[in-house]
């Protein structure tokens, strides 16, 4: 059975800064993770077509397939792992949510639907966007 994982998307302003954040580091990098101290225990429930949903300003905004969890030991020897994502940032409905710190579990019936490309693709205002669905109108 799959399931999400939910994360706040720290300094992040927007899906388009995330974006661009993300293309400077797949630019640096080479692939794209997020990493974290605590590894998901539910590996292969996660690895089953889960996204991670990222939070931004206060709203679920996005997602990203992970493809893959691989645990190492930084130059510290503190154990962590990597959530390797997927380059394609999806739109979802906004969904408000309040900060937390880490990650969490987000179960697939809990999840937002995907936004429409036609909706996705609007030249609607991020700011309107997050007014309209904290109002409850998207």
């Amino acid at each position: 059975m799959t399931v999400n994982l939910l994360k706040l998307s720290v300094g992040s302003e927007s899906v388009e800064s995330l974006a661009e954040w993300q293309a400077f580091r797949l630019k640096q990098v080479g692939r794209l993770f997020h990493t974290t101290r605590m590894r998901p225990r539910r590996r292969e429930e996660v690895l089953d077509g889960g996204s991670i949903f990222w939070v931004i300003k206060g709203m679920i905004l996005c997602r990203q397939k992970v493809t893959d969890l691989e645990e190492f030991v930084d130059d510290e020897n503190i154990s962590r792992c990597r959530i390797m994502l997927d380059k394609d940032l999806v739109a979802v409905r906004p969904i408000p949510r309040r900060a937390f710190q880490g990650w969490r579990y987000f179960d697939v019936d809990d999840a937002p639907p995907d936004l429409s490309r036609t909706l996705a693709k609007t030249d609607m205002p991020p700011e309107m966007r997050h007014e309209l669905a904290e109002l409850g109108l998207l």
